[in-house]
């Protein structure tokens, strides 16, 4: 058991060393559309054949995400040059973009709590106080 858990912690730690790398890679590449990119994660499958890269955009269209998973793929053998350059590791993994969902997820919570509570302060009005109102004299 602990065995597995030192696997995992080193999946992670691998993970987040190549979305480190990657981020400084694409820092350097002079495109602008990559500007507004994000890399929010990288898995690492365990014998280092691929490794899903998870990015986002400042615009969570679909459209804008698409386009930024061709903009990546097209640069895919320099960042996979540099993750082989400054990874230290037996394999370079091969590299596959996806648009992170989990974005779209909590973009969606929050225009569901927003709603909520557009809910609330119109049929209750202004909300008040943590006791449910003001103290007497203030």
């Amino acid at each position: 058991m602990a065995g597995r858990r030192r696997g995992f912690e080193r999946g992670d730690r691998l993970g987040e060393l190549l979305r480190e790398i990657l981020a400084e890679e694409l820092t350097r590449i002079d495109d602008d559309r990559l500007a507004l990119l994000t890399i929010t994660g990288v898995e690492v499958d365990r014998d280092l054949a691929f490794a899903d890269v998870y990015f986002s955009t400042v615009d969570l269209d679909h459209e804008v995400e698409a386009a930024a998973a061709q903009i990546l793929q097209r640069h895919r053998r320099r960042l996979q040059s540099a993750v082989g350059s400054q990874a230290h590791v037996r394999r370079v993994p091969n590299l596959r973009f996806h648009s992170d969902d989990g974005m779209h997820a909590g973009a969606r919570v929050e225009e569901i709590l927003r709603s909520l509570r557009d809910e609330a302060t119109g049929a209750s009005g202004p909300p008040q106080g943590p006791a449910g109102g003001d103290a007497p004299g203030r």
